[in-house]
């Protein structure tokens, strides 16, 4: 007689307390022993490293091989008349993956040696004329407090008051930690090249994930049908391919929106004559990247840097701000939606609020991806509770319930018909713009 432990109320209670307590061990372990389990998760994750840049690396030059293969290579063969079949897809594959690789190495190599070229001489210059800089910037700001008697004696207040405490934390902090300093340097170029050397190895591991991209899709698919059920795994693939196009849309038009502001700023700041030009604009373009805060951490830094470099020409530093403004109004009102569109489905509060909160928790890289993995997260939320409002036969449109009252037997109440009208006016327009938007699509295609 086969014993049925599925329907068994014994084994479940049994199984049902098995678990509590089994997760009820995790947490404990987990908020008394959260270092040791830190400590594992960084030597997994180091031991792994290689690995994860390689999947990353693939991932993102997933779209570039992509339209290389639909674009390039598949034409070029149905217009030689090339037949079709398993060598031809193989040797299409193996030419794809070579031109992609190429272009990779073609930018790494662009950005290393624009970095050799341009910035690092721009950095060393700095350095080495750091005592001049500052000594002309400390002339300016006597000028200004010789012109300015009453700031001057303020200026010099707040100096005599901090200068004793700026003296002793540089000889109690800074002096006394020398060696830990130069230990910690040490250990950073340790770091840079075993990250360089993960880095290859992960490049390495990239070229055979793109090989084979389509197998392990189809077997994550396979799993996927192999362990849930079919609705709820075609609800997974939909979610997972969802989360994918937010993230390579988002991700990667910021780095050509990046790409191209840090073009046209190094145009500009040199046809401004803007000191260090390349330096100045390899820092707008790459913290570009970073969504709403970026342009103005980019700006700062820069600012300050031109007004200290030559501070004899302060209106430099105010034409920098100004063309800074210009250009970043130019990237947000018409570059950046032409290139991202409406990749995130976010309004602005919820963008400064993910990048607040993943910045705060993984730093820049959390400021950067944050607001991918936020979209991801709003539309699964939205997306449950649209289920749940159709369940109820209510309406899933927001405005809706903008200036709603109650919900009773007779429908909605609004707080304000005038408001309410003029939604319904809003509506009624919508819809005759989008009746004449079609028409106008079906003649165009007759």
């Amino acid at each position: 007689m086969k014993y049925d432990l599925k329907n068994n109320k014994y084994f479940r209670w049994g199984l049902t307390a098995f678990l509590t307590i089994a997760a009820s061990i995790c947490f404990y372990y987990l908020l008394f022993h959260g270092n040791s389990i830190k400590a594992g998760f960084h030597t997994i994750t180091g031991i792994l490293m290689p690995v994860l840049y390689g999947l990353v690396t693939a991932y993102l030059l997933t779209p570039v091989l992509n339209y290389i293969e639909t674009k390039l290579l598949f034409p070029l063969c149905r217009k030689l008349k090339v037949k079709e079949n398993k060598k031809r897809n193989s040797i299409v594959r193996g030419i794809g993956i070579l031109i992609t690789a190429f272009l990779f190495i073609a930018l790494i190599y662009s950005l290393v040696a624009m970095m050799l070229s341009q910035i690092v001489p721009s950095i060393v210059n700095i350095a080495s004329n750091f005592d001049t800089y500052i000594s002309n910037f400390t002339k300016w700001i006597s000028k200004i407090m010789d012109d300015n008697p009453e700031l001057g004696s303020q200026i010099t207040f707040l100096i005599d008051k901090y200068s004793v405490e700026l003296e002793n934390w540089l000889n109690d902090t800074v002096l006394t930690k020398t060696s830990q300093v130069i230990m910690t340097v040490s250990l950073s170029v340790i770091n840079i090249l075993k990250g360089l050397w993960d880095f290859i190895i992960g490049f390495v591991i990239s070229i055979y994930v793109l090989a084979s991209k389509e197998k392990f899709a189809g077997q994550a698919k396979k799993m996927a049908y192999a362990f849930f059920e079919q609705k709820s795994a075609n609800r997974l693939i939909k979610s997972f391919r969802f989360t994918h196009n937010t993230f390579i849309g988002f991700i990667g038009g910021k780095i050509v929106d990046s790409f191209i502001i840090g073009c046209l700023c190094f145009i500009g700041t040199t046809l401004l004559q803007t000191p260090y030009a390349a330096l100045v604009s390899v820092i707008v373009g790459v913290t570009n990247i970073i969504p709403f805060f970026g342009p103005y951490l980019g700006a700062i830094p820069s600012a300050i840097l031109i007004l200290v470099v030559d501070p004899m020409h302060p209106l430099n530093c105010v034409y920098f701000v100004l063309f800074i403004l210009v250009l970043q109004q130019f990237d947000g009102n018409f570059l950046g939606p032409k290139i991202l569109g409406n990749s995130t489905g976010l309004t602005g509060f919820w963008v400064i609020f993910a990048i607040t909160v993943f910045g705060g928790l993984f730093g820049i890289l959390g400021m950067i991806v944050g607001v991918p993995i936020f979209a991801v997260i709003y539309a699964a939320i939205k997306a449950v509770v649209n289920t749940f409002l159709r369940k109820k036969d209510l309406p899933v449109e927001t405005v809706k319930y903008s200036y709603l009252k109650n919900i009773d037997e007779e429908g909605f109440h609004q707080l304000d018909s005038r408001l309410q009208r003029d939604h319904e006016i809003k509506d009624q327009v919508d819809f005759e713009q989008n009746k004449k938007d079609q028409e106008e699509k079906n003649v165009g295609e007759k």
